[in-house]
């Protein structure tokens, strides 16, 4: 072993008091006698000159913490770090669009250390995170008002192949609610490319609502098979967007949200942007394409860091079906 241990530090203590030389010393513990001259002179009681192993186990532990490290954050890294951060990459999308890149880069476990230290020094990159730091809620079971929508087709009755996630064009779709329940955000995501859709509502009616989604994914229908919702009585009006879409429509079950996992993540992920309990009246339809183009702009980890936007359109381009953007 190449560092004196704390059973050695402890053995040259003893042996010194009791008036062993240095060469003594360092066969009794096999060390070479430089490496004991070395260790008596850094880590003895610089004002009694006296050496106890325990203040000489404190001192290396000391120089261990206080070494430099992580010397591949240089300078060039932190501002790579730093604009990503900006502009909204967590961590692991940073490291790992680095690699597609070719960019030198740190790890996303040293980057998010580097985030939480910027924070006790008072600074904002943890802003930028998307639950900014917070823990996630423990979900619980609180029941709905909700009833039973007419002609709903149950998730159990929707294909096989849309849990296998391999297939382009299933959908799920959800609301995001501003506040005090005025005015709602229309959100429509792709299970397999995480490309989402936004679109403001004028409110959370079936009507405006029905109308909206399907203006939203007609230009997108060729690629289309299914969409999933959960059960509020926005969506009272399946069978229209069905229709006009040429899609199945299926609803998951109550207090299922997990069903539609995909879709509480893009949510979550546009939270970001919205908070809740913020008021949407003052949000403009630009407002609200700049947070989809950042969101489908966004490498993800699912997609081996390729962005929404680019993972479908290599893939739309394989199944020969254009790419409307």
């Amino acid at each position: 072993m190449k560092h004196i241990t704390v059973e050695q530090r402890y053995t040259i203590s003893v042996m010194k008091i009791q008036g062993y030389s240095q060469i003594q010393i360092s066969k009794a513990i096999d060390k070479d006698k430089s490496t004991v001259s070395r260790e008596l002179r850094r880590n003895c009681d610089g004002r009694s000159g006296c050496y106890k192993h325990e203040l000489a186990q404190r001192k290396y532990e000391q120089r261990i913490k206080d070494k430099p490290k992580n010397l591949r954050f240089t300078e060039q890294v932190k501002q790579f770090v730093d604009k990503r951060l900006l502009e909204d990459y967590s961590p692991e999308q940073i490291a790992g669009r680095a690699k597609i890149e070719g960019v030198d880069c740190v790890s996303h476990e040293r980057i998010y250390q580097y985030v939480w230290k910027d924070k006790k020094d008072k600074g904002c990159l943890f802003t930028h995170l998307r639950r900014k730091g917070r823990k996630y809620r423990k979900r619980g079971a609180a029941k709905d008002s909700r009833g039973i929508i007419k002609d709903r087709v149950d998730i159990s009755n929707r294909p096989a192949i849309v849990d296998q996630k391999q297939r382009l064009g299933d959908l799920e779709i959800d609301t995001v609610i501003g506040k005090n329940h005025k005015g709602a955000l229309l959100t429509i995501n792709d299970r397999v490319s995480s490309r989402v859709w936004i679109a403001k509502l004028n409110g959370k009616n079936a009507e405006d609502l029905t109308q909206k989604a399907i203006e939203v994914m007609n230009p997108y229908k060729k690629w289309m098979h299914t969409i999933t919702a959960d059960n509020g009585k926005e969506f009272a009006e399946h069978k229209t967007i069905a229709n006009s879409i040429h899609i199945d429509f299926f609803f998951a079950r109550p207090y299922h949200s997990w069903e539609r996992g995909a879709n509480e993540n893009a949510n979550g992920l546009i939270r970001q942007y919205f908070p809740k309990g913020s008021s949407f009246e003052n949000v403009s339809d630009d407002d609200v394409q700049r947070v989809q183009d950042i969101l489908n702009n966004r490498p993800r980890k699912k997609l081996k860091y390729l962005t929404p936007n680019e993972f479908l359109s290599i893939n739309l381009s394989n199944q020969k079906v254009a790419f409307v953007t």
